[in-house]
């Protein structure tokens, strides 16, 4: 900026975070502290920080048209205009100039230590740094001299013999002379090498003459390659500036020739049918032994899956007859046991309309899930919905260690090696979008593009398109994609940021991909981080630093970092934490690895430590780690680690550790499953192995409403009762932001009441209700979609901490909602509050990923004949749901704060809007199925055997259901930071949920509120229709008579009875004022 100083004052902190500068404020504990940083808000601008009274107040300083600077003060104050940052301090030194307090002590920047330089990797050699001595000026002229003895040096062992007389000896000039005046203007800030691009203009005159002459021929050629002109069009203006630099030229020369080629080869290809030597990729059949249970006899079968007839045959051996088959859409749904890994249950609709439960035990997990992937292609394959609903990714990321690959890295792509991995099965299954993220990769990026393609090519027998590619140094990231998705892939960005020496090298940082996948948002980051086991600190300033910088998705969400502005990122790369244990410990290590016993070292291992404690990646999941350390191995081996490396300074130790990672952050209440994650055995090149995951994503289409738009009622969603703790010690006003693509407009809330708490926390009440407007009131495109909730200051506009809520969530009636706010990764605050949808009714469509549930209790077989389920007495299970739903936590690291929360309340007391307020919502569970299908309320009870889905509610009333929802949202819903642990942002007491009816419910007997555990009816989910009211109801034998069970609120500890619950109205403003008399009078009444 042409405001700062040639060398910055101790109290200008450039890009410091706003919470770190109340930190080194609070440090300094006097009343005049101040420090001057980058605004955050507004490009250009800078913020006064001063400390008054142990509160921070920021001042923004803004820049006009010609560049002056001004202080948003006080009113009444005089503006005043200052050309440098300096004259603005001096200035404000002097009291009343409209700040709290005069400046009087600067905050100085704390020192950080640079990253010493690898001796594993080698990035260009630079001339030594300018430090700031008495001997200055000599010690430039040495190190100039030094530099050009150097390379002189380096010329007599070269044979230059093969070069012209007139290159030899411009070469040699350059470095007996020039070399030392561009180092001279290196130091003087001009970092152009002037006498370098001399030297490169004379050794290319003729190349640089050569060009000029070929170029146009070169463009007129692919001109006339490219298809999409007409013949008729005119000549186009070649440019052949010859001024241009030659590395510039070359680069359009090459890309030209690349350009022509591929344009050739495409119209040549097309022209004679030809696709060059691969089909399209065909699923070869797949057989799977199982074991099915009938009357206590345990029979051996085979399951042929053909998933290109859409087919699934049961046989009674693997060369027999088929005996029977059932085609794609009369197979219903896949339930996974919970409790017996190998199990699996196929829910099927024979010829006669009948609902079937087939049993079936497979030899492994594995096994199992080959089974469910291929079962779920099929239906994916065979699907008449336009646009997908599901879709896989392979992420992968490797360490190549300077070394080209290996001739063959199938395994990696396959999934093949150690850890969780695909069954062999699953092979030929292509994923929809592969996203490659290498480090220390020695190729250019077009080599390594076609060596990824034409591996996929091999196996996949599919020519992939390339979406995006970023390199910064060796750090590279490719992202590739079936070509039938090319157009739903859109917003394409991509950027990079250094993170090495002083953060101007690129050894070390990370590169990044985003783009908009129909109406589903991905980012993607490769990124290297600090290596060291001793410097966990600054690979965290590193991963700070990336969030911070890395520029990617729709900047109209400029608040928010990369962690808030994506439906799914994904960080992958070489993360460099290491196993905290001391150097003795390295053959302890060794052991434990040869055991296969990883849990004692991944509780040392340092990522899990600071995620566990919040330093880093917050709110970031990682599947279960189940493979060994993927670092450091001798090369050309996978049997031994080397561990240590000899070095001038004695040996340093590079203990084994899981350096290579990927973890994942997603937005509340999406569909995403992890299929696989391990590391591949037979890739040796480098000291790393190649780590692979693969990802079952959830995908919003581009919504197109059935409704009229001109006659549809307008929608809504309301917003109210926010209260928000920040940990912050600033005196500033607060609103709140919501952003999302389904809204008309970014909506703004008034100003909050600030109240001071004892904590140095600051509780901001924001009262007003909240009414945002959908572009699209259909409620099927609504409840894909999220809201970005972010806190921002009134005086800086500066964020104080951003979240996001899932209007899911809220899919039947009111609902409350707890967030964690963070700013660039760091806890920042909480907020609490209520939303509301306000919608018309619709029909749910089933999403291909609720085709495979889980049971999580195995139901208890009863003697009956046959599997149909008619004939069935089986007792119900206990839950059968789709997990990643729920926020099920991963086990690696015992991280489960996942930053959101909601009240899902059972579904059997009255709405909290009453009946007809529900009726007008047109949410109603009593008459409808997750299919959209409707049904009687006789026939709902009698389902007991068919399948639940919680994305679109819960139907069961069992009490042991609510009493586990109790405990999850227990876990989930932390006390409020002032200690009061009751503290709800509700004007009414925390109540009981309640269920959207048709008609006005009837108060029933206690005894009646819940089914016994052993009865839960649950509902099929179906792709080719639902059970109708014309169908007769399903009778079912030996059903166990309800027992009277004592309702228990599920949110309470203490059990009331139902007469003394307060009804759950949000509206109810006396409780509300009771309660909570510290909050002032607040909402009005929700229609």
């Amino acid at each position: 900026m042409s405001n700062r100083m040639p060398g910055f004052p101790p109290w200008y902190h450039d890009s410091l975070t706003r919470s770190k500068a109340e930190d080194l404020l609070s440090k300094a504990a006097r009343d005049g502290s101040f420090l001057i940083r980058d605004s955050e808000s507004v490009q250009g601008a800078y913020a006064l920080c001063v400390l008054y009274q142990n509160c921070v107040y920021t001042y923004r300083i803004l820049p006009n048209e010609d560049k002056k600077l001004s202080v948003e003060a006080s009113d009444g104050v005089p503006i005043r205009f200052f050309t440098m940052l300096p004259e603005l301090v001096e200035a404000y030194q002097s009291p009343n100039m409209g700040l709290v307090t005069h400046l009087q002590y600067s905050v100085q920047r704390e020192v950080e230590l640079d990253e010493e330089q690898e001796t594993s990797n080698h990035p260009p050699q630079l001339p030594p740094r300018n430090f700031t001595s008495e001997s200055e000026s000599k010690t430039s002229e040495q190190a100039s001299k030094s530099l050009s003895d150097t390379y002189l040096m380096r010329l007599q062992y070269m044979d230059l013999s093969v070069l012209s007389e007139e290159h030899q000896t411009a070469i040699q000039e350059y470095f007996r002379t020039a070399i030392c005046v561009d180092a001279e203007q290196v130091q003087n800030g001009n970092p152009n090498l002037p006498g370098l691009k001399r030297l490169i203009q004379a050794v290319c005159k003729n190349l640089n003459s050569e060009i000029s002459r070929i170029l146009p021929t070169l463009e007129m050629l692919h001109r006339a390659m490219d298809q999409q002109l007409s013949p008729g069009i005119g000549p186009r203006h070649i440019l052949t500036d010859s001024g241009q630099s030659v590395s510039y030229r070359l680069e359009q020369l090459t890309k030209l020739l690349y350009s022509i080629e591929d344009k050739a080869k495409g119209s040549v290809f097309e022209s004679v049918g030809y696709d060059g030597g691969h089909r399209n990729s065909l699923i070869p059949v797949a057989s799977f032994e199982v074991k099915q249970e009938s009357l206590g006899i345990s029979t051996k079968m085979v399951l042929k899956v053909d998933v290109e007839s859409g087919k699934l045959y049961f046989k009674k051996s693997k060369d027999g007859p088929e005996d029977k088959y059932f085609v794609h859409n009369k197979i219903l749904q896949l339930v996974k046991s919970h409790k017996m890994h190998p199990k699996l249950v196929i829910v099927v609709e024979t010829e006669r309309e009948k609902i079937q439960r087939k049993e079936f035990v497979f030899n492994d997990t594995k096994k199992r899930e080959g089974f469910c992937q291929l079962l779920q292609q099929m239906k994916n394959k065979h699907s008449e919905k336009p646009e997908p609903d599901m879709i896989t990714v392979f992420i992968g990321t490797w360490n190549m260690g300077n070394a080209g690959p290996p001739q063959n890295i199938d395994s990696w792509f396959q999934c093949k090696g150690q850890g969780k991995t695909r069954d062999d099965t699953a092979d030929q299954i292509p994923h929809d979008v592969y996203v490659i993220g290498t480090q220390e990769d020695p190729l250019g990026e077009r080599e390594w593009s076609d060596t990824v393609k034409n591996v996929l090519r091999n196996i996949t027998n599919i020519s992939f398109k390339q979406v995006a590619i970023q390199t910064l140094w060796n750090i590279r990231i490719v992202v590739l994609a079936k070509p039938e998705h090319e157009n739903r892939i859109s917003h394409v960005f991509s950027d990079s940021v250094k993170t090495g020496i002083a953060n101007t090298l690129g050894n070390k940082g990370a590169v990044g991909v985003s783009f908009m996948f129909n109406g589903t948002s991905f980012g993607f980051v490769n990124s290297h981080l600090t290596s060291g086991s001793e410097k966990k600190l600054r690979r965290n300033q590193n991963y700070f630093n990336i969030l911070r910088l890395l520029n990617l998705g729709d900047k109209k969400l400029n608040p928010f970092d990369v962690t808030h502005q994506f439906t799914h990122l994904i960080w992958l790369g070489d993360l460099n934490y290491r196993v905290d244990f001391p150097s003795s410990e390295a053959e302890h290590i060794v052991t434990k690895i040869k055991q296969q016993q990883y849990q004692e070292l991944l509780n040392k291992d340092q990522l899990n430590m600071e995620r566990n404690d919040g330093k880093v990646f917050l709110h970031f999941d990682e599947e279960e780690i189940t493979f060994p350390p993927t670092y450091r191995f001798e090369r050309e081996t996978r049997e031994k680690y080397a561990y240590t490396k000899a070095k001038a300074t004695g040996t340093k130790y590079n203990l084994p550790s899981w350096c290579d990672r990927v973890l994942r952050k997603s937005y509340p209440l999406v569909h995403v499953v992890c299929q696989a994650y391990g590391c591949t055995t037979d890739i040796m090149t480098s000291d790393h192995s190649p780590v692979f995951a693969s990802f079952e994503v959830g995908v919003a289409s581009q919504f197109v409403s059935k409704q009229d738009l001109n006659s549809a009622p307008q929608g809504g969603i309301q917003i109210m009762n926010c209260v928000a703790i920040l940990l912050t010690k600033s005196k500033t006003k607060f609103f709140i932001e919501f952003h999302s693509s389904c809204l008309e407009k970014m909506t703004t809330t008034s100003e909050g009441e600030n109240t001071e708490q004892a904590c140095g926390s600051i509780k901001v009440w924001f009262g007003n209700q909240v009414e945002l407007t959908p572009i699209i009131s259909d409620p099927e495109y609504l409840l894909d979609q999220h809201i970005l909730i972010c806190v921002k200051s009134a005086d800086s506009d500066e964020s104080y901490g951003a979240g996001c809520i899932a209007l899911r969530a809220a899919q039947f009636c009111y609902r409350e909602f707890h967030i964690t706010l963070t700013h660039h990764g760091e806890k920042t605050g909480t907020l609490t509050g209520g939303m509301q949808l306000r919608t018309t009714e619709f029909k749910p469509t089933e999403k291909l990923y609720d085709f495979i549930k889980i049971e999580r209790e195995d139901p208890v077989p009863s003697k009956c004949k046959g599997g149909d389920l008619n004939k069935s007495c089986a007792t119900p299970p206990h839950d059968i749901s789709n997990p990643s739903y729920m926020g099920v936590s991963f086990k690696s690291g015992n991280v489960t704060d996942k930053g959101w929360s909601y009240s899902m309340t059972p579904r059997n007391a009255p709405c909290g809007q009453g009946s007809k307020d529900c009726k007008k919502s047109g949410y109603d569970l009593s008459t409808r199925s997750p299919t959209g299908k409707t049904f009687t309320s006789n026939e709902d009870e009698k389902l007991s055997d068919m399948l639940d889905n919680p994305l679109y509610g819960s139907r069961s009333k069992a009490h042991d259901q609510s009493k586990d929802q109790d405990h999850l949202q227990t876990d989930r819903l932390p006390p409020a930071p002032d200690g009061d642990a009751d503290r709800r942002p509700l004007p009414s007491p925390r109540n009981r949920s309640f269920t959207c009816s048709e008609v006005k419910p009837q108060p029933p007997p206690p005894m009646n509120l819940h089914l016994p555990a052993q009865k839960k009816p649950v509902v099929p989910v179906r792709s080719e229709g639902g059970l109708t009211s014309s169908r007769p109801p399903l009778p079912i034998k030996s059903r166990p008579e309800p027992q009277a069970t004592k309702p228990r609120d599920y949110r309470d500890s203490s059990e009331l009875p139902s007469k003394h619950r307060l009804p759950a109205r949000p509206n109810q403003l006396s409780t509300h004022r009771d309660t909570h008399p510290d909050h002032p009078k607040t909402g009005r009444q929700v229609n």
